[in-house]
């Protein structure tokens, strides 16, 4: 497969939390190619790779598929469409950026921002703008409705290098580096039997992983998602470094085992990987594996990721591929 390419089409696809249709049909066409079962429940695109085998451990892999956005909560009688934020995102971000909204169709749109001259330096408010469609009232009223998601009008770029640029790479490259995983491992004994979870809703409460991690009650579970890349004023100690490799997680509401078993596998297979130390929560998907039913045994490989939850994150494809490469060596050789 060609992994730039996935990557591009994946962060190029809707799928603001709640409406992550479009993307989760254009995932689940993809893991079908691996995992004929695929199917999507309660949201979530689910798919069983290989023949499940008797007395072996069950593996999840589990990957976002939403991306942060904008809901619709009413248009005004001059036309212009009053929003909220789903998910974090940066209110200095929202002046002036181009976003679409999907409605019944999809309209394109510009948020709103008043000239410098006029208003100062001040960071906008979400009830103090709105998006301009340049349509009436009664034209939107066919066509958007209170409840319509919105998201970023962005293309995928890339930079020098190995580099991208673009929205939704959060966490749409962690599903690229499930399927690349999956490629590698097409064909080889593997030490567990693997699902394969891309969920809904994550950033709004990791909800579609809840209803996972229930359905599934998997033995390990590994959460693949992207994590803060150092950039100018960041704090080293918070952050890992573009271009040197996975994010293990390390944190006692994660599962030491399973910690030592990536770190092992990576060493073995000479993948250069980087420790992420947090000490408690972690803010991803595994949180909810760790708690489910009885519990699973829990743990975040993470792609590191400058300006998240922004249209113009960055990512370096090697990453990506490395990420795959340190699941498909972990659950081949790493699994005893």
């Amino acid at each position: 497969m060609d992994l730039k390419d996935t990557v591009f089409r994946l962060s190029e696809a809707y799928g603001a939390s709640g409406s992550e249709s479009p993307a989760a049909e254009l995932a689940c066409g993809l893991l079908r190619g691996y995992c004929p079962d695929t199917r999507i429940v309660s949201g979530n695109v689910i798919g069983t790779f290989g023949e499940k085998r008797e007395g072996l451990p069950h593996l999840v892999l589990d990957a976002h598929i939403d991306q942060v956005g904008f809901v619709v909560t009413s248009i005004t009688d001059e036309g212009f469409v009053k929003f909220d934020q789903l998910g974090g995102i940066d209110r200095r971000l929202i002046a002036a950026q181009p976003v679409i909204i999907h409605g019944k169709r999809d309209i394109s749109g510009a948020i709103c921002s008043v000239p410098p001259h006029l208003s100062g330096s001040e960071v906008v408010k979400y009830e103090d703008t709105a998006i301009d469609t340049g349509m009436t009232l009664d034209e939107l009223a066919e066509i958007v409705s209170e409840g319509d998601s919105v998201t970023f009008d962005v293309k995928c770029r890339s930079l020098l290098g190995e580099r991208v640029t673009g929205g939704a790479l959060d966490d749409r490259c962690g599903i690229a580096a499930i399927l690349y995983a999956l490629e590698l491992m097409k064909g080889r004994e593997l030490g567990c039997n693997v699902t394969v979870i891309f969920s809904c809703q994550e950033e709004v409460g990791e909800r579609g992983a809840k209803i996972g991690a229930y359905q599934l009650d998997p033995d390990i579970a590994l959460a693949v998602d992207v994590s803060f890349a150092m950039a100018m004023g960041e704090s080293e100690r918070k952050c890992g470094k573009l271009g040197e490799g996975p994010m293990i997680g390390v944190s006692p509401s994660l599962s030491r085992e399973v910690t030592d078993g990536l770190v092992s596998a990576a060493k073995s297979a000479e993948i250069p990987y980087q420790l992420e130390v947090m000490n408690g929560g972690t803010g991803t998907n595994a949180d909810r594996y760790s708690v489910a039913r009885c519990g699973s045994k829990a743990c975040t490989v993470s792609i590191p990721l400058r300006n998240m939850h922004t249209p113009v994150e960055v990512i370096d494809i090697k990453d990506v591929r490395q990420t795959a490469e340190l699941i498909a060596a972990y659950i081949t050789e790493g699994i005893k």
